[in-house]
């Protein structure tokens, strides 16, 4: 039924959104037919980027299974991470760079996973393994990618081969990576027209650790007191949040792009989980988390190991 759709997660980011439309680009040079999607709004980094080298946005879908059949996931497996009627569609292929978890198929497909800091680093690989030339456009949407996953290769997830990939598709893009790179994070970090309800959605994501039902939200700031000055009004919403989805942990993690730090806000009855994970003390329900800006490499496995006992 219909052609097949390629997204990323709930809650897009710009790597969600740029490959996903990187992807598209790719397969339909390869005589496929299928159209690149979003399952959420798109932030203001990504609308940078969009804007930047002139690119529409992927129409909004809400069920996917009343479209297709088939979908390609990009920079996402876990189930709950995705279309809201996932196990209702083929799932043809997974292009991702994050932990494995809560994802099964009934029939085999093609799953790419690679520990690198971005699904387009990826991407650019199979470009190259399938003799396909990157038009100026998709580069420069691919190096955004690259950038925002890595915070200007700035995050301990970010490898040489992401590093080697942004220079490459930056040459091709025509822009300078630094310089261009510094002006979407900044696009992203500006906070000050955001609702708190915005906040907590711009980024985030559920998880399954051990037992625990965790939420994080994350959000990039050049100044965190932006966010931290109305830290009873995020919280009011996280609490909700938690009865709402019966969460046992949601942290709110608040990313200070200059200073490569965050300030995370914990609530929940596992609040004490951030604690035992980073040795610190939760005061006004949060605390300064030194060194810590990748939620895949450093909030996730180490919440994850402290959650299920190991």
């Amino acid at each position: 039924m219909g052609k097949v759709l390629i997204f990323g997660h709930r809650n897009p980011d710009t790597d969600s959104i740029c490959s996903a439309i990187a992807y598209a680009e790719l397969k339909k040079k390869l005589g496929q037919e299928v159209e690149a999607v979003r399952l959420g709004d798109v932030n203001a980094e990504t609308r940078y980027a969009l804007d930047y080298f002139k690119t529409e946005a992927p129409r909004l879908v809400e069920k996917v299974s009343e479209e297709t059949d088939t979908v390609i996931l990009v920079d996402h497996n876990e189930r709950q991470q995705s279309a809201e009627d996932i196990d209702r569609v083929r799932v043809a292929e997974v292009i991702d760079h994050h932990r494995i978890a809560n994802f099964e198929t009934a029939g085999p497909l093609y799953y790419r996973a690679e520990p690198v800091g971005c699904t387009a680093t990826i991407l650019k690989k199979l470009y190259k393994e399938h003799g396909v030339a990157i038009e100026p456009r998709i580069a420069g949407l691919m190096l955004s990618a690259i950038i925002s996953d890595s915070l200007l290769f700035k995050s301990p997830t970010c490898t040489p081969e992401d590093v080697a990939a942004a220079r490459e598709l930056a040459e091709i893009a025509g822009v300078n990576p630094e310089e261009y790179g510094l002006a979407m994070l900044k696009a992203g970090a500006d906070l000050s027209k955001k609702t708190i309800d915005e906040l907590l959605r711009l980024d985030a994501k559920e998880f399954t650790m051990g037992s625990a039902k965790v939420e994080i939200a994350q959000v990039n700031a050049v100044d965190v007191n932006d966010v931290l000055l109305r830290q009873a009004e995020a919280e009011d919403k996280i609490r909700k949040i938690i009865g709402e989805k019966g969460l046992d942990l949601f942290l709110f993690v608040v990313t200070d792009i200059l200073n490569s730090d965050s300030v995370g806000i914990a609530l929940g009855r596992r609040a004490d989980a951030v604690e035992q994970a980073y040795g610190v003390k939760l005061e006004n329900n949060r605390a300064l988390l030194k060194g810590v800006v990748s939620r895949k490499s450093q909030i996730v496995p180490v919440l994850t190991e402290t959650l299920a006992g190991k």
